[in-house]
């Protein structure tokens, strides 16, 4: 028995609506057209007394459809709820009207009432979303001791979760047991301080909500946030649990040093890397590796191997504070040594500019910007070190006895085409974990999209790296710490401490059905109508997520907790299967139809503008802020993501007249934008199938016109509305109008 629609209608008067276009007529005019229970006019809908109305009428009417024609849906999301059997539909008249357009005229009007019958039709074409909500398993898997893994663990625990702790080592700490102090991270910030991982790691293992597996490995990893089943062996016993989240907390590896022969590494016995120079201070003992001599004079190479094409582009974050603490070492080994600091740039952020004056200022250490000319040795040990374009504007050449590379740091997700060299250096003998489209790593996910986090083409797992740095694109699995991005341990505590915090909210999320960041708190999930399934494999391929799995015959199966519900499966579905109880082609489709199509005589255009809910949809509401006028002709629907876009849309707005469709979505690309990882990638591919559709419509390529956008950039948004609608103006009506 299908459901009985109770609509109530409510438009808002004030913030200049009311000034702009005649409320009591769209009142009037939608309630009419879609039978509205009631159909009210307030000065102030937000105000306590009309939230108040509002309640009083769905309690006394039995509504279960409310529509608020006011302010931006991005604003007042808490006032504006009216309990979970109500489904709420926000029209915005303030920023999409009001404050864009004339005032008092007809085409301002039009708009207005438009826009209304649009949020009529979808709410009652949408049903009330039921949550899916499933016994779940609160437990967190953090896999990784080291820094940034202790501190997730400490932190989940302390908040009352249980934790299961798998390091792959026999001990914890990873890294920082190998570190001999630990650069200033508290005021004044001028000296080293002692290394306290041994605090950490007894307070990990002391603590009654969590379980610790050393030596272990991770064999298998299946099911879904609330319900990932775990697989893993320690000490040669297997272990089977179930957990709700995941934290990949593995840490980095040196960049591997047979690549710096360049500068001398495996060819001059006395050049060392960083890693290997903390080796030596930890043990107390900083001499000659070749003839364990004492050491006179030590140059230090900084970005050795790091912000280079040919080797690592980017900045290892730690490097120069590490070689300034070095240098502290050497001085304080051997007071009288000269200690040479080789830069292209010193980044010491923040704080941290007070130790670099610090190390500055001491007798006997220099520092230097310029570049490695050459390095070569004379027979008897002593290097030298040439160095070109130094501040002082000459060339220089260094007489040392030892050389430290600041050698890069690289994520253990990392896998290089030829790891047969990499091997050799590595301390625990291991092969390095994989990323996803390369094979089996470290998760060993059994999803259909690949075993590990996809990574970046840094061997970094992916994410939107602005917006939210933890979300990886495997849902309720968080990269934490250098694995993530490169950082020194004060980062990494912090990162752990984040991650913890962002497995916790999925839990919790999973716990009552809804989804996580970005569209934390929607409760709908994809729907499959799978007797209409052709096996095409489009959404299991195109879902940035992983969430569809797929039987032998290619048919999806559906994880629904791995769902962010962007939409991109519904947009790439040729059949039209795929829907959300709020969200769907039908729906969409319905609320084109609402729209008010003139006749051609009347020589009036209709543009339809679909807007990406995440930046294009928020940049129009920003550039309304500064009172820019658009043009009136373009009706504007929000999309979860352009991605979601179904090219059946377009087609069905060409077929009812519109004279042209605008689609703005976020950037892509290496330097992606999109809040849905490849969703505005893939609307862009999808524009081919456009393109073909109107030449069988016999229409213009220019009615269709894709853009992206930042949200930093909205007021590029009138110029795209404004020339787009002369260009349609140019063009002339659409031949479909009367048909």
């Amino acid at each position: 028995m299908s459901e009985q629609i109770k609509l109530g209608l409510y438009v808002c008067s004030g913030c200049e609506i009311g000034n702009c276009v005649d409320c009591q007529n769209i009142a009037e005019t939608v309630g009419s057209e879609y039978k509205a229970v009631t159909a009210k006019v307030k000065p102030m809908l937000c105000a306590d007394e009309a939230i108040a109305e509002i309640n009083a009428d769905i309690s006394a009417e039995g509504l279960n459809r409310v529509i608020i024609a006011a302010c931006s849906p991005r604003y007042l999301t808490d006032i504006f709820r009216f309990g979970d059997n109500v489904l709420t539909e926000r029209v915005n008249l303030r920023e999409h009207v009001a404050w864009i357009q004339v005032p008092k005229e007809d085409e301002t009007q039009l708009l207005a009432v438009d826009y209304c019958r649009m949020g009529a039709a979808k709410t009652t074409n949408s049903q009330i979303p039921e949550p899916i909500q499933l016994d779940i398993n609160d437990t967190l898997l953090v896999i990784g001791g080291g820094v940034s893994g202790l501190n997730s663990a400490l932190a989940a625990a302390r908040d009352g979760y249980n934790v299961v702790l798998a390091e792959k080592d026999e001990r914890l700490g990873g890294f920082l047991t190998k570190v001999h102090r630990l650069t200033p991270q508290k005021a004044p910030y001028y000296d080293l301080q002692l290394n306290n991982i041994g605090d950490i790691v007894a307070s990990v293992e002391s603590h009654p909500k969590i379980k610790v597996l050393k030596s272990c490995t991770i064999h298998k990893i299946s099911g879904q946030p609330g319900l990932f089943n775990v697989t893993a062996e320690s000490y040669g016993e297997s272990y089977e649990f179930q957990v709700g989240a995941i934290i990949q907390a593995t840490g980095w590896r040196p960049y591997n040093p047979a690549k710096l022969d360049y500068l001398g590494y495996g060819k001059i016995d006395n050049v060392i890397t960083n890693v290997e120079m903390e080796a030596l201070a930890k043990e107390g003992n900083i001499r000659r590796k070749s003839n364990d001599k004492p050491i006179n004079n030590v140059v230090f190479i900084q970005c050795a191997g790091s912000r280079d094409e040919n080797h690592l582009p980017y900045c290892s974050s730690v490097c120069c504070m590490t070689s300034l603490k070095q240098a502290l070492y050497v001085r304080e080994q051997y007071p009288d040594s000269k200690i040479y600091i080789i830069y292209k740039d010193v980044r010491t952020p923040a704080q941290y500019e007070r130790f670099y004056k610090r190390v500055q200022s001491e007798e006997n250490i220099f520092l230097t910007k310029g570049e490695i000319a050459d390095i070569s040795e004379n027979g008897n040990g002593t290097i030298y070190v040439d160095v070109d374009n130094t501040l002082v504007g000459e060339n220089i050449r260094i007489e040392a006895d030892m050389v430290v590379l600041a050698a890069g740091l690289v994520p253990t997700t990392l896998v290089e085409e030829d790891t047969s060299e990499q091997d050799a250096v590595l301390e625990d003998g291991k092969k390095a974990a994989a990323g996803a489209e390369q094979g089996a790593g470290i998760l060993n996910l059994t999803y259909r999209q690949g075993t590990d986090l996809p990574t970046l083409h840094y061997g970094f797992p992916d994410s939107h790296y602005i917006c939210f740095p933890y979300e990886t694109r495997r849902t309720g699995i968080y990269a934490s710490g250098t694995v993530r991005s490169p950082m020194d341990s004060v980062a990494a505590k912090s990162d752990g401490l984040g991650a913890a915090m962002k497995a916790i909210q999925a839990i919790e999320n999973v716990r009552k059905g809804t989804a996580v960041h970005p569209r934390s708190g929607d409760t709908t999930y994809p729907d499959f109508f799978m007797q209409r399934c052709t096996q095409c494999k489009r959404c299991t391929e195109e879902c940035p997520f992983g969430t569809l799995d797929e039987d032998n015959k290619g048919t999806p199966l559906l994880n629904p907790n791995r769902c962010r519900r962007c939409g991109i499966c519904m947009g790439a579905c040729p059949e039209r299967i795929i829907s959300f109880k709020n969200y769907s082609v039908q729906i969409i489709s319905s609320v084109i139809k609402s729209i008010e199509m003139p006749g051609s005589e009347e020589e009036k255009y209709r543009i339809l503008a679909f807007l990406c809910e995440n930046d294009a949809y928020p940049s129009l509401d920003l550039a309304a802020q500064k009172r820019v006028l658009f043009n009136p002709n373009i009706r504007v629907i929000p999309v979860r993501c352009l991605g979601s876009v179904s090219t059946s849309w377009i087609n069905d707005a060409m077929s009812a007249g519109f004279d042209g469709v605008l689609l703005i979505g976020c950037k892509h690309g290496d330097d992606y934008q999109c809040h849905f990882i490849r969703g505005s990638e893939l609307a862009n591919i999808r524009m081919e199938n456009v393109q073909e559709k109107l030449k069988q419509l016999v229409l213009e390529p220019e009615r269709v016109e894709i853009h992206e956008m930042a949200i930093d950039e909205y007021d590029k948004l009138p110029s795209i509305f404004n020339t787009f609608a002369e260009t349609i103006k140019g063009i002339g009506a659409n031949p479909y109008k009367d048909m």
